[in-house]
């Protein structure tokens, strides 16, 4: 199926439309980390940072409280919220998977 979009062009003409295939192909494979979790918990923002999804703790409470994390499918904008074993963590193209460590 085709749709068209409205926006602008390069040569800055408003008005014209951009025709792309639903669904739109994938321009980055998604990036998958296993994160091995010891104990029984980590922090969100803590957890972006150790698995090098982000430079900074204050970075990746940026990004938390940007709306743009989120835990098992749902947006998630609490910076401390509690990653368990078995959650999936996902930021952009990165997808984290939270394993309990062995």
């Amino acid at each position: 199926m085709t749709f068209g979009t409205p926006c602008i062009t390069d040569d800055g003409n408003p008005g014209t439309f951009a025709i792309f295939e639903w669904p739109v192909p994938q321009s980055c494979p998604m990036t998958t980390i296993d994160f091995a979790l010891e104990g029984d918990c980590i922090a969100l923002c803590q957890l972006l940072k150790l698995t090098g999804t982000c430079d900074s703790g204050g970075r990746a409470k940026t990004l938390v409280a940007d709306g743009r994390v989120r835990v098992d499918g749902q947006i998630e904008t609490r910076k401390t919220c509690k990653i368990r074993a078995g959650q999936e963590v996902r930021l952009d193209d990165t997808l984290i998977r939270v394993t309990a460590a062995a």
